[in-house]
This record gives C-alpha cells, sequence and structure tokens, in this order.
C-alpha cells in the first residue's frame, strides 16, 4: 500500500492549490481517504474525508472554502483549497482509512496508512 501526496506550493492569500492523493497497492474505492496537516509546533490536525460513495466531511474552519473529492477510477484523491489563508500553512497529509467500509472520521487514529506528506505555504 502507497500513498503519494503533491501539489503543494507556495500561494499568495486568497490563492487557490489542489492537492492530489495517488493510491496504489489496495482496492482504492473500498477505503475512505482522509486529508491531514500539521503546522509547526501544532498537532497533526484533519481536515477533510471522503468514503468510497464520495460522502465528504470537513473541519468546520476549512468547509466553505476546501473541497474533497475523488476519481475511483484513477486511485486519486484530491484537496481544492481556495481563498487559502496564512494559517492554512502546514504540510498536509492524505492518508487511507484503517477500515474497508463505508467510514469516514476526522481523526488520526482512524488512518493507518500515509503519504509523505506535501508542503503548502501562504504567504505574500
Amino acid at each position: 500500500v502507497q500513498l503519494q501526496a503533491s501539489g503543494g506550493g507556495l500561494v499568495q492569500p486568497g490563492g487557490s492549490l489542489r492537492l492530489s492523493c495517488a493510491a496504489s497497492g489496495y482496492t482504492f474505492d473500498y477505503y475512505a481517504i482522509g486529508w491531514f496537516r500539521q503546522a509547526p509546533g501544532k498537532e497533526r490536525e484533519a481536515v477533510a474525508c471522503i468514503t468510497g460513495h464520495h460522502n465528504r466531511y470537513y473541519l468546520d474552519s476549512v468547509k466553505d472554502r476546501f473541497a474533497i473529492s475523488r476519481d475511483n477510477a484513477k486511485s486519486t484523491a484530491y484537496l481544492q483549497m481556495n481563498m487559502l489563508k496564512p494559517e492554512d500553512t502546514a504540510v498536509y497529509y492524505c492518508a487511507r482509512h484503517q477500515y474497508a467500509t463505508e467510514r469516514c472520521e476526522l481523526t488520526s487514529k482512524d488512518y493507518d496508512r500515509w503519504g509523505q506528506g506535501t508542503q503548502v505555504t501562504v504567504s505574500s
């Protein structure tokens, strides 16, 4: 099982980025995918998750700005981030839920496979 996050970078406040999470080594549509982030000196927090049947859940502070999606045919999940703020600066990780069910929690303990992370920096 492998997950590879990509798409991070430097963007000005108010800008947009789209992160991708390419998965391999398992049946992608059986498992939910979560996006998490960790800023320097802070704990990792869940940003959004999406089940195999496309049910979506968001952290309150991002739900009007971020959109999670997935393409099961491509075994890839995405996080579209709009209206970015400096406080969104963090390393972003994607992860696979530990159970092959229609479950999706915004807690890191429920995920057992993690990608390597991609840096998102929001700064003018």
